[in-house]
């Protein structure tokens, strides 16, 4: 049980799988007001920088699940270099239908909405983990200026243009789920970058060092096409927020 191999290989150095910096991730811990000892179960942890920092600037605890075997080492690894591997703990399994044998105060999925199979899926699915007026924190795209055309759409990964929605109309849709948008934080074309462009660094890495691996075409050929795909499509049409929901 793993995540399709193109992502293992491609974001191997990140420590934030979404397009956040560490700056940007702070900026949250802190627009959540968080207490000691506030208990967050997240849905598709990554490498666990979130739970991670938190615990070190908040002394949240928490737990974090991921598919990714690798991430979930790579997190296990963070949690003792900061000094809080008593305070998170990190789960290998599908986050799909994952629910915590506790109630939490603050239940999220950044980047990972699939995993309900979408936003209302997603809040439906952290719900049931949640305690009675804690926080939903969602991860999510959305378009910065709608793309011109569907193959547009498709160059900034999405299935077509109607995936994802304008900011005002992704806030919306929150209301019309019975939630209050109470806190967001958005990334910028150089969060964006940084999330993209450091895949191209550990892509030519991965090259060097495997250039004989049978995936190394596939590899290949992503290096070659995403800095300009990612300048002409992700970094202009694409935007990304996480959101924090209370339930009504």
């Amino acid at each position: 049980m793993d995540i399709p191999r193109i992502f293992s290989i491609t974001e191997s150095a990140h420590r934030i799988h979404d397009p956040f910096t560490p700056e940007k991730l702070a900026t949250l811990g802190s627009a959540l007001r968080m207490k000691k000892d506030t208990r967050i179960l997240d849905l598709g942890s990554g490498s666990g920088e979130m739970l991670c920092t938190w615990a070190r600037d908040h002394a949240i605890v928490g737990t974090g699940v991921d598919l990714c075997q690798s991430f979930i080492e790579q997190a296990r690894l963070r949690a003792k270099e900061l000094g809080v591997a008593d305070r998170v703990q990190f789960i290998h399994a599908d986050a799909a239908g994952y629910v915590s044998d506790h109630k939490v105060d603050v239940a999220t999925c950044l980047g990972a909405t699939w995993i309900g199979g979408g936003v209302a899926g997603t809040i439906e699915l952290l719900t049931r983990s949640l305690r009675s007026g804690g926080i939903i924190l969602i991860g999510e795209p959305y378009w910065r200026q709608l793309p011109p055309t569907q193959d547009a759409a498709k160059a900034c990964l999405a299935g077509a243009i109607s995936d994802f929605l304008p900011l005002p109309g992704l806030l919306a849709s929150f209301s019309s789920l019975g939630c209050d948008v109470v806190e967001m934080v958005l990334a910028d074309q150089d969060s964006w970058d940084r999330y993209e462009a450091a895949k191209w660094l550990t892509m030519r890495r991965w090259l060097e060092d495997n250039p004989h691996d049978e995936f190394a075409k596939e590899v290949r050929a992503k290096l070659t096409s995403e800095p300009q795909r990612h300048a002409a499509y992700t970094r202009e049409y694409l935007g990304w927020g996480a959101f924090a929901l209370m339930k009504r």
